[in-house]
């Protein structure tokens, strides 16, 4: 992966990025009658005898925009199809915190409309295998804040259509939380900053306590110290939500290195 180019691009808080050597392909789609736009992204050389890794990407509540396919173009490199979900419909697409904060609001209320939102896009991705040059075997889904919290729910629905999550700065918290745990059948990585004042330390610990109870096979929270909420994310420069240069470089390498263990890239 081209983490370097990723960590330059975030530090520079570049949200312009392009590269002549990207494919990026709007993909339509529908789910019970919305229409849906996810984006799919991947280095114009991958050829379709050697299909790439895949990496589904689900964004923060901002939803799809210019900042998220950035990300998704810099974390694709030329290593991995990235596909860019959209939660929301294409009728719906924030243009500040508060348009964000009723569109998210409303999916976290439908979990259940989550979840199948969350699994359309994934079969979406995997069916795109039939003429790009995805590997549908070897796929996993990560996600940043809103994101985050979708992909833990993605996982608890007990799928096995990918090889495990990563959540970046993610909700730690689900109305199910103690009954659906025990479904979750994948790898997960939570990547959190230890003083984040919106996923606070009793989510936390109630998050801990349903893996452990439930005895999850297979997952690994990260507390990065100092790091506040979204700090992976340049344009986050609040007291509460903050871009953290360091906490960004150490779990995107931890997000690459469990990708590599998950699905047998190593």
């Amino acid at each position: 992966m081209k983490l370097h180019a990723l960590l330059l691009l975030l530090a520079a808080s570049i949200t312009n990025y392009a590269s002549a050597d990207t494919v990026q392909k709007t993909i339509p789609y529908q789910l019970d009658g919305v229409e849906f736009e996810g984006t799919l992204i991947y280095d114009d050389d991958a050829d379709q005898d050697e299909p790439l890794p895949g990496i589904l990407m689900i964004p923060n509540w901002m939803g799809p925009s210019e900042n998220a396919y950035t990300k998704a173009r810099m974390i694709a490199g030329d290593d991995f199809a990235v596909f860019v979900a959209d939660m929301y419909g294409v009728g719906v697409r924030p243009s500040n915190a508060s348009e964000a904060g009723k569109a998210a609001g409303a999916l976290r209320s439908d979990r259940a409309l989550m979840r199948a939102r969350a699994q359309k896009a994934v079969d979406v991705f995997h069916a795109l295998a039939r003429q790009q040059p995805i590997d549908p075997n070897k796929t996993i889904a990560i996600g940043f804040c809103f994101g985050g919290g979708t992909v833990l729910e993605l996982a608890r629905t007990g799928t096995k259509s990918i090889q495990g999550v990563v959540s970046f700065h993610g909700d730690l918290k689900s109305p199910t939380l103690a009954a659906d745990t025990q479904q979750i059948k994948i790898p997960a990585l939570v990547l959190h900053g230890a003083d984040d004042p919106y996923v606070p330390q009793a989510d936390v610990q109630t998050f801990i306590e349903a893996m452990k109870s439930n005895e999850v096979d297979d997952w690994t929270l990260v507390q990065f110290s100092g790091a506040v909420h979204s700090f992976t994310n340049p344009e986050a420069q609040s007291d509460g939500s903050r871009y953290d240069k360091r906490t960004a470089k150490r779990a995107f390498e931890m997000m690459e290195d469990f990708a590599d263990e998950v699905m047998g890239l190593d």
